[in-house]
Protein backbone atom coordinates (compact mmCIF):
# COMPACT_ATOMS: atom_id res chain seq x y z
CA UNK A 1 0.00 0.00 0.00
CA UNK A 2 0.87 3.36 -0.30
CA UNK A 3 0.88 4.96 3.60
CA UNK A 4 1.56 7.80 5.07
CA UNK A 5 3.23 8.29 8.61
CA UNK A 6 2.26 11.52 10.07
CA UNK A 7 5.55 12.12 13.28
CA UNK A 8 9.14 12.24 13.02
CA UNK A 9 9.62 11.18 16.66
CA UNK A 10 10.37 7.42 17.65
CA UNK A 11 6.82 5.79 16.89
CA UNK A 12 6.92 7.50 13.46
CA UNK A 13 10.49 6.15 12.68
CA UNK A 14 9.84 2.57 13.87
CA UNK A 15 6.13 2.58 11.96
CA UNK A 16 7.83 3.81 8.80
CA UNK A 17 10.67 1.97 8.83
CA UNK A 18 9.06 -1.53 9.53
CA UNK A 19 6.05 -0.37 6.23
CA UNK A 20 9.14 0.19 4.13
CA UNK A 21 10.63 -3.18 5.40
CA UNK A 22 7.22 -4.94 4.73
CA UNK A 23 7.21 -3.93 0.73
CA UNK A 24 4.74 -0.80 1.41
CA UNK A 25 5.55 2.62 -0.40
CA UNK A 26 6.03 5.21 2.65
CA UNK A 27 6.04 8.72 2.78
CA UNK A 28 6.81 10.32 6.58
CA UNK A 29 5.18 13.41 7.10
CA UNK A 30 6.28 16.24 8.92
CA UNK A 31 5.14 20.20 9.23
CA UNK A 32 8.61 21.56 7.63
CA UNK A 33 10.31 18.75 6.52
CA UNK A 34 13.35 21.07 5.19
CA UNK A 35 13.86 22.55 8.91
CA UNK A 36 13.07 18.66 10.44
CA UNK A 37 16.02 17.19 7.83
CA UNK A 38 18.40 20.13 8.63
CA UNK A 39 18.15 19.28 12.99
CA UNK A 40 21.63 18.03 14.47
CA UNK A 41 20.94 17.96 17.87
CA UNK A 42 19.97 15.38 19.87
CA UNK A 43 15.53 15.22 20.42
CA UNK A 44 14.26 14.02 23.31
CA UNK A 45 15.69 11.80 25.92
CA UNK A 46 19.06 12.08 23.72
CA UNK A 47 17.97 10.32 21.06
CA UNK A 48 19.90 10.70 17.40
CA UNK A 49 17.80 13.67 15.00
CA UNK A 50 15.57 12.34 12.52
CA UNK A 51 18.25 13.27 10.13
CA UNK A 52 20.09 9.98 11.71
CA UNK A 53 17.31 8.09 10.96
CA UNK A 54 16.61 9.59 7.61
CA UNK A 55 20.12 8.90 6.13
CA UNK A 56 19.44 5.10 7.43
CA UNK A 57 16.56 4.63 5.28
CA UNK A 58 16.42 7.21 2.07
CA UNK A 59 13.84 4.71 0.36
CA UNK A 60 11.24 6.56 2.82
CA UNK A 61 10.13 9.88 1.38
CA UNK A 62 9.22 12.84 3.99
CA UNK A 63 7.07 15.70 2.95
CA UNK A 64 4.56 17.95 4.56
CA UNK A 65 1.77 16.40 6.47
CA UNK A 66 -0.66 17.04 3.76
CA UNK A 67 1.81 15.93 0.67
CA UNK A 68 1.94 12.64 2.71
CA UNK A 69 -1.21 12.23 3.07
CA UNK A 70 -2.74 13.31 -0.04
CA UNK A 71 -1.34 10.53 -1.78
CA UNK A 72 -1.79 7.65 0.84
CA UNK A 73 -4.40 4.89 1.32
CA UNK A 74 -3.89 4.59 5.00
CA UNK A 75 -2.81 7.09 7.48
CA UNK A 76 -0.60 6.42 10.66
CA UNK A 77 -1.29 9.25 13.52
CA UNK A 78 2.37 8.39 15.29
CA UNK A 79 1.90 12.14 16.51
CA UNK A 80 2.01 13.27 19.89
CA UNK A 81 -1.32 13.11 21.22
CA UNK A 82 -1.58 16.86 22.40
CA UNK A 83 -0.89 17.29 18.97
CA UNK A 84 -2.69 14.98 17.01
CA UNK A 85 -5.83 17.11 16.19
CA UNK A 86 -3.55 20.20 15.11
CA UNK A 87 -1.55 17.62 12.79
CA UNK A 88 -3.89 15.82 11.41
CA UNK A 89 -5.56 19.14 10.72
CA UNK A 90 -2.66 19.99 8.63
CA UNK A 91 -2.95 17.24 6.42
CA UNK A 92 -6.26 17.66 5.77
CA UNK A 93 -9.93 16.64 5.98
CA UNK A 94 -10.70 16.18 2.39
CA UNK A 95 -6.67 14.20 2.33
CA UNK A 96 -8.08 12.21 5.34
CA UNK A 97 -11.56 11.32 3.99
CA UNK A 98 -12.30 7.89 3.36
CA UNK A 99 -9.17 6.66 3.98
CA UNK A 100 -8.23 4.23 6.98
CA UNK A 101 -6.25 6.03 10.01
CA UNK A 102 -4.39 4.30 12.28
CA UNK A 103 -4.49 6.35 15.80
CA UNK A 104 -1.58 5.51 18.07
CA UNK A 105 -1.53 8.69 19.84
CA UNK A 106 -2.36 8.71 23.56
CA UNK A 107 -3.49 11.96 25.14
CA UNK A 108 -0.90 12.51 27.86
CA UNK A 109 -1.09 15.82 29.45
CA UNK A 110 2.90 16.55 30.95
CA UNK A 111 1.83 19.98 32.06
CA UNK A 112 2.56 19.01 35.66
CA UNK A 113 5.62 17.29 35.27
CA UNK A 114 6.06 13.70 35.01
CA UNK A 115 4.22 11.17 35.20
CA UNK A 116 1.50 12.52 32.94
CA UNK A 117 -2.02 12.59 33.44
CA UNK A 118 -5.29 12.30 30.57
CA UNK A 119 -6.52 14.89 28.99
CA UNK A 120 -9.26 12.97 28.37
CA UNK A 121 -10.91 9.81 29.62
CA UNK A 122 -13.45 8.13 31.20
CA UNK A 123 -16.25 9.42 29.19
CA UNK A 124 -14.44 10.15 25.70
CA UNK A 125 -10.96 9.55 24.37
CA UNK A 126 -8.22 11.08 21.94
CA UNK A 127 -9.72 8.36 18.98
CA UNK A 128 -13.12 9.86 19.00
CA UNK A 129 -12.46 12.90 19.37
CA UNK A 130 -10.22 12.73 16.31
CA UNK A 131 -13.42 10.74 14.29
CA UNK A 132 -15.51 13.86 15.28
CA UNK A 133 -13.69 16.10 13.95
CA UNK A 134 -12.90 13.71 10.82
CA UNK A 135 -16.24 12.25 10.32
CA UNK A 136 -15.31 10.81 7.14
CA UNK A 137 -12.21 9.07 7.84
CA UNK A 138 -12.26 5.59 9.47
CA UNK A 139 -10.53 5.70 12.91
CA UNK A 140 -8.72 2.33 14.08
CA UNK A 141 -7.50 2.88 17.24
CA UNK A 142 -3.92 0.51 17.90
CA UNK A 143 -0.68 0.28 19.19
CA UNK A 144 -1.12 2.53 21.69
CA UNK A 145 -0.55 0.27 24.74
CA UNK A 146 3.25 -0.58 23.92
CA UNK A 147 6.61 0.79 23.59
CA UNK A 148 8.01 1.59 20.00
CA UNK A 149 10.22 -1.08 19.53
CA UNK A 150 7.42 -3.41 19.78
CA UNK A 151 4.91 -2.21 18.06
CA UNK A 152 6.62 -3.55 15.06
CA UNK A 153 8.73 -6.24 16.43
CA UNK A 154 6.36 -7.98 19.54
CA UNK A 155 8.36 -11.38 18.66
CA UNK A 156 11.39 -9.95 20.23
CA UNK A 157 9.70 -10.30 23.72
CA UNK A 158 10.57 -13.68 23.44
CA UNK A 159 6.81 -14.85 23.85
CA UNK A 160 3.15 -14.22 22.44
CA UNK A 161 1.66 -10.98 23.72
CA UNK A 162 -1.68 -9.05 23.14
CA UNK A 163 -2.54 -5.88 21.66
CA UNK A 164 -5.93 -4.28 21.19
CA UNK A 165 -7.87 -2.70 18.43
CA UNK A 166 -11.40 -0.95 18.51
CA UNK A 167 -13.00 1.00 15.68
CA UNK A 168 -16.27 1.50 13.96
CA UNK A 169 -15.64 0.24 10.61
CA UNK A 170 -15.44 -3.26 10.33
CA UNK A 171 -13.31 -3.84 6.98
CA UNK A 172 -11.22 -1.06 8.40
CA UNK A 173 -10.60 -2.71 11.70
CA UNK A 174 -9.42 -6.08 9.08
CA UNK A 175 -7.18 -4.03 7.19
CA UNK A 176 -5.15 -2.72 10.45
CA UNK A 177 -4.99 -6.16 11.66
CA UNK A 178 -3.77 -7.75 8.48
CA UNK A 179 -0.99 -5.21 8.91
CA UNK A 180 -0.53 -5.82 12.64
CA UNK A 181 -0.19 -9.61 11.76
CA UNK A 182 2.27 -8.86 9.34
CA UNK A 183 4.35 -6.99 12.05
CA UNK A 184 4.28 -10.33 13.91
CA UNK A 185 1.49 -9.56 16.35
CA UNK A 186 -0.30 -13.17 16.78
CA UNK A 187 -2.84 -11.99 19.42
CA UNK A 188 -5.19 -9.34 18.68
CA UNK A 189 -8.37 -8.56 20.48
CA UNK A 190 -10.97 -6.82 18.87
CA UNK A 191 -12.63 -4.56 21.51
CA UNK A 192 -15.40 -3.28 19.02
CA UNK A 193 -16.47 0.10 18.43
CA UNK A 194 -13.99 3.61 18.88
CA UNK A 195 -15.47 3.96 21.64
CA UNK A 196 -13.74 0.96 23.82
CA UNK A 197 -10.57 3.15 22.92
CA UNK A 198 -11.08 4.53 26.34
CA UNK A 199 -9.94 2.03 28.12
CA UNK A 200 -7.10 1.08 26.28
CA UNK A 201 -5.91 4.71 26.46
CA UNK A 202 -6.48 4.17 30.64
CA UNK A 203 -4.23 1.97 30.65
CA UNK A 204 -1.21 4.22 30.08
CA UNK A 205 -0.72 5.22 33.73
CA UNK A 206 -0.48 1.54 34.70
CA UNK A 207 2.10 1.46 31.58
CA UNK A 208 3.86 4.01 32.86
CA UNK A 209 3.80 3.20 36.42
CA UNK A 210 5.20 -0.31 35.05
CA UNK A 211 7.96 1.23 32.62
CA UNK A 212 9.22 3.18 36.37
CA UNK A 213 9.29 -0.39 38.21
CA UNK A 214 10.47 -2.52 35.93
CA UNK A 215 13.27 0.70 34.32
CA UNK A 216 12.53 -0.52 30.79
CA UNK A 217 9.33 0.15 28.26
CA UNK A 218 10.00 -3.50 27.33
CA UNK A 219 7.39 -5.36 28.39
CA UNK A 220 3.39 -5.74 26.99
CA UNK A 221 0.40 -6.76 28.61
CA UNK A 222 -0.85 -10.66 28.22
CA UNK A 223 -4.46 -11.64 27.86
CA UNK A 224 -4.72 -15.00 29.47
CA UNK A 225 -8.05 -16.83 28.53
Amino acid sequence: MNIAVLGTGMVGQAIAGRLHELGHTVVIGTRDPEATLARTEPVGMGNPPFSAWRAAHEGVAVATFADAAVGAELVVNASSGAAALDVLGLAGADNLAGKVLVDIANPLDFSNGFPPTLSVKDTDSLGEQIQRAFPETKVVKTLNTLTASLMVDPKSLGESSTIFVSGDDAQAKATVVSLLESFGHDDVIDLGPLETARGTEMLLPVWLRLMGTLGTGTFNFKIVR
